[in-house]
């Protein structure tokens, strides 16, 4: 292959289903592949299997690609659209003697492989001359002996002794193409250079040069990454938790901590674990990829997610938020929630590491007056403490309201009242939010703004009497 060409990568889900968290790596790792080296990153359907390929299966894929961030040149490929001409090239491959024609039936072909159970099938019509005027399949004619060598970028040399592999059917007797042809015709087609895909297609590899190799078309470079296991080291699937991608988004991690992590889920540059989109363009490379299977860590996710959110401005996590809720059947922000809520979200995404955790602790700006305060929080609401916080009341009444300024009244009142700090933020809590676990009151007290913070005093201080 031309070193100079081109780079163009492809992911090809078949939509028989939501897209896996193995699959959304996948589609990442080409993305990066060919987003790092000025490529093409194309999208192929690999909607073959008629009886289980829907159209919702297809627009979950690619909403959870968008939603992930990924971008894709050129419009998606039908392969099922595509049959004729996998037809045409299996028709291609007979005309040039690399294909013959295989009239056994299904009952033949159990019985051969019943009395022959450790050796692949061996069609009878290879060879033949005479060639009956009956339905027939399009068999590849496949090497018999030497090997089949896969230079893999990241598994290395495989080698498969050709004597191991059947002359696979490439056009099935009722016209119709089969997967092997449909995939290597589709790849040759859409000029892809880089297959970057799962390590469980290693075994289909061999087959498909065969297929390449018999066109006279030159192969792309193979990169056959792990699999993802759980945290238990076996296989991921529906028993360890969120598997689709829909659900870890529906979990709260933000998209851009998914890109991340995803990149690093088997994929390594130094020891670098927090990164942008920009440094893992630049950096991903086939040679960081490991040949050991990646392992699902969600105390991990929640790191990287916390550092994304983290080190996003308030109108991108605004906007996730929104998305959030959206995408979870959430109540969408009103104005003044949103008017409240941004002056906050400097304080909150510092520990937040997800974003119901965020949107958890800001729900002081969320609530609309009175507010509701539950049975805990109420603990620290006494006839003491609301005299308390009618002294702050008027205390703060016409402070400049900066942070430091309302915490300088507050430690004034609690001093008068011969108590710590630490004994008015209680009911202070508890009158700007209804709960014990929140932000720092003055935090809430700022983000809030005059009017709301001494409207919610004055509603606690009320019942003073």
């Amino acid at each position: 292959m031309n070193d100079q060409a081109q780079i163009v990568t492809r992911f090809a889900p078949s939509p028989t289903g939501y897209l896996h968290i193995g699959g959304a790596r996948t589609a990442l790792f080409n993305w990066l592949y060919a987003r790092g080296r000025g490529g093409k990153f194309l999208l192929r359907i690999e909607d073959t299997d008629r009886a289980r390929s829907t159209a919702e299966a297809t627009s979950a894929i690619l909403k959870g690609l968008e939603w992930l961030g990924l971008d894709w040149d050129d419009e998606p490929l039908s392969q099922f659209a595509r049959k004729e001409r996998h037809a045409e090239v299996a028709r291609e491959m007979l005309a040039a003697g690399a294909a013959y024609k295989c009239f056994s039936t299904t009952e033949e072909i159990a019985a051969w492989r019943e009395a022959h159970p450790r050796e692949p099938f061996k069609s009878p019509w290879r060879d033949a001359t005479e060639l009956p005027d009956t339905p027939f399949a399009i068999r590849l004619k496949a090497p018999r002996s030497g090997e089949t060598v896969i230079e893999d970028a990241v598994q290395g040399q495989v080698r498969v002794a050709n004597d191991q592999l059947d002359d696979m059917v490439l056009l099935r007797s009722d016209g119709t193409p089969t997967y092997m042809l449909a995939v290597v015709v589709d790849d040759h087609d859409m000029g892809v250079t880089h297959v970057i895909r799962g390590d469980d297609h290693l075994t289909n590899t061999a087959r498909q040069i065969q297929i390449y190799d018999a066109m006279g078309w030159p192969r792309p470079v193979f990169a056959h990454i792990p699999l993802i296991h759980g945290e238990d080291g076996k296989k991921l699937s529906k028993r360890h938790g969120a598997v689709g991608l829909h659900e870890f988004a529906a979990l709260g991690y933000p998209a851009a901590a998914m890109r991340n992590y995803l990149a690093r889920l088997g994929w390594s540059h130094g020891d670098d674990e927090l990164f942008d989109d920009a440094q893992a363009r630049e950096w991903f490379d086939l040679s960081g990829i490991g040949r050991a299977p990646a392992r699902l860590d969600f105390k991990k996710l929640e790191h990287v997610s916390g550092h994304h959110i983290g080190l996003m401005d308030d109108a991108a996590l605004l906007a996730a938020l929104e998305l959030y809720l959206s995408e979870t059947d959430g109540q969408p922000l009103s104005a003044t929630q949103k008017q409240r809520l941004v002056p906050a979200l400097p304080a909150l995404k510092e520990k937040a590491r997800t974003l119901p955790q965020l949107l958890d602790q800001a729900r002081f700006a969320l609530v609309e007056r009175p507010v509701d305060v539950d049975e805990k929080a109420a603990k620290n609401l006494d006839t003491v403490s609301r005299g308390m916080l009618k002294s702050l009341t008027a205390a703060v009444q016409h402070a400049s309201w900066t942070r430091d300024e309302l915490e300088q009244a507050a430690k004034q009142v609690a001093e008068e009242n011969g108590v710590g700090l630490g004994k008015l933020a209680g009911p202070l809590r508890a009158a700007l939010a209804g709960r014990t676990a929140t932000p720092s009151v003055f935090d809430m007290m700022t983000a809030l703004g005059r009017e709301e913070s001494l409207a919610r005093l004055q509603d606690q201080t009320e019942l003073a009497g």
